[in-house]
């Protein structure tokens, strides 16, 4: 992997690589299958209660790596920690907000516990799969400071040794129950030893494939995938991803607070060349916010087709003059990237140029109202891990977002969001989402871009795997042939 975990706390992060590296450790309450299904992990079985309360069902059977026995108290300790404040030592979980409205986990008996929300929220399931079960004694044991590099999980794996900046060594744990009964080859792991090793270099993790020191590696560049396939002993796997990249707009600001203008961007990209010439295919076109693999996916959205002569035409009927300066704020992980699309959007007689800036730099300024206030454009992307446009939209397009840095308000998707939110109805609230997505691309408060695909070079003789939307590399039916 290109990044080490930044903690082995399942509670203290927020962070795809920590929780890649985590989950072969330790189990949740619910999974997900390769094909993304929800599926009962630690639960044997769950059920909604009412429109508040959700019960699970735990397995019995299960043990953690320290012989401890897991019993429904863990489950109420893990999520009590998630979401109290100050449960961890004083601290709250940085992973709270990703829980929404869950109040409090009950204990019904032994095997059964409750999650109780304060308002009704049908995606809690399709967010349990993020979060990791603890052992509440190794807690009580190692405190919150221990939790940060001695984990006791109950997962496939157990931590033999974290080299920090270089390897996350984990071993073969012959107790483990077995994970999800409805993933086929149920049991202990197939292999001996998980070995997660840090390279953060792309021809450092190719070259260690080809040469058969490392058996999978992520973030394959769509550049070097000729050069895997053509080896003998290596392949290139794919699979679409969940992260939306889109070009923020800033509008509040002239000339994109006028729908013409935006809708003019839209029309001015040539999305097809640049993910055929920069991204080698490997990504999905976007006419809106969400993949198509999302529930309540709109697949009715009219399209922005790429028309120049339709895009300047927009930019004179809204008084744009030729020659009107742009720039497009971005990181240099996405330097090539900008500078296409800058190129692309000055054939209208634009002037667009890219601005790089560091990340730590860029973010808070474009969440900021006012310190975006002199800014124009933002090429960005946002995480969509569970596939519901409430993980997406809510907090990018409502308004007042936490991740709405287009400033883009608009009264009907707020009351659509809001509603959708809370509906029980799963039809009911598809048709919401769908409506809220048609209003979204109908405004353009983005130029919409695409969706890539996680790209992975695996080595021929792994078997049973295959990569996740949701990029977890999960070992625990894997075999070496």
């Amino acid at each position: 992997m290109a990044q080490d975990a930044l903690t082995l706390d399942p509670a203290n992060h927020r962070n795809r690589e920590t929780e890649t590296i985590i989950r072969n450790m330790m189990d949740g309450v619910l999974t997900r299958d390769a094909d993304m299904r929800i599926v009962p992990e630690i639960a044997e079985s769950f059920r909604q209660v009412d429109a508040k309360t959700w019960e699970f069902r735990v397995r019995q059977g299960i043990r953690f790596h320290s012989g401890d026995a897991l019993t429904a108290a863990d489950i109420k300790f893990t999520f009590d920690r998630l979401v109290k404040d100050g449960a961890m030592g004083g601290q709250t979980s940085p992973r709270k907000g990703l829980l929404g409205p869950l109040e409090d986990t009950v204990m019904a008996d032994d095997r059964t516990v409750r999650m109780v929300l304060s308002d009704p929220w049908p995606i809690l399931p399709a967010m349990l799969p993020f979060q990791e079960v603890v052992n509440r004694r190794q807690v009580e044991r190692v405190g919150q400071e221990g939790m940060q590099t001695r984990p006791d999980g109950c997962g496939p794996f157990k931590l033999a040794e974290w080299r920090r900046g270089e390897a996350v060594i984990m071993e073969r744990f012959a107790e483990y129950y077995g994970g999800s009964t409805e993933i086929p080859v149920a049991g202990p792991a197939q292999i001996d030893r998980a070995i997660f090793r840090v390279m953060p270099e792309n021809s450092a993790r190719i070259a260690a494939l080809l040469a058969g020191e490392v058996d999978i590696i992520s973030e394959l560049p769509a550049s070097a995938m000729r050069q895997v396939e053509a080896s003998r002993n290596a392949q290139v796997m794919k699979v679409n991803g969940t992260r939306t990249f889109f070009v923020s707009l800033n509008n509040a600001k002239a000339p994109f607070n006028d729908v013409r203008v935006r809708r003019a961007l839209n029309h001015a990209l040539d999305k097809a060349a640049i993910i055929s010439r920069i991204l080698a295919g490997t990504a999905t076109p976007l006419r809106g916010v969400m993949s198509p693999d999302a529930f309540a996916f709109n697949p009715d959205i009219p399209e922005y087709a790429h028309d120049l002569a339709r895009a300047r035409a927009l930019l004179a009927e809204a008084g744009v003059a030729q020659g009107t300066e742009m720039v497009i704020d971005t990181t240099a992980a996405l330097k090539e990237i900008a500078e296409a699309i800058a190129a692309l959007l000055s054939r209208t007689g634009l002037r667009v140029r890219a601005q790089i800036w560091e990340g730590a730099v860029l973010g808070p300024m474009w969440q900021n109202a006012e310190r975006r206030r002199e800014r124009d454009m933002f090429l960005t992307s946002w995480g969509n891990g569970a596939l519901d446009p409430s993980d997406i939209m809510v907090p990018v397009l409502r308004t007042g977002g936490r991740g709405n840095s287009a400033g883009f308000s608009n009264a009907e998707v707020d009351r659509l969001l809001d509603a959708a939110e809370t509906e029980a109805d799963q039809g009911r609230r598809a048709d919401m989402y769908k409506r809220a997505q048609a209003i979204v691309t109908e405004q353009a408060p983005w130029i919409f871009l695409w969706l890539p695909q996680d790209i992975y070079g695996v080595a021929r003789r792994v078997q049973n795997w295959r990569p996740q939307a949701d990029s977890r590399i999960n070992l625990h039916r894997v075999r070496l042939a």
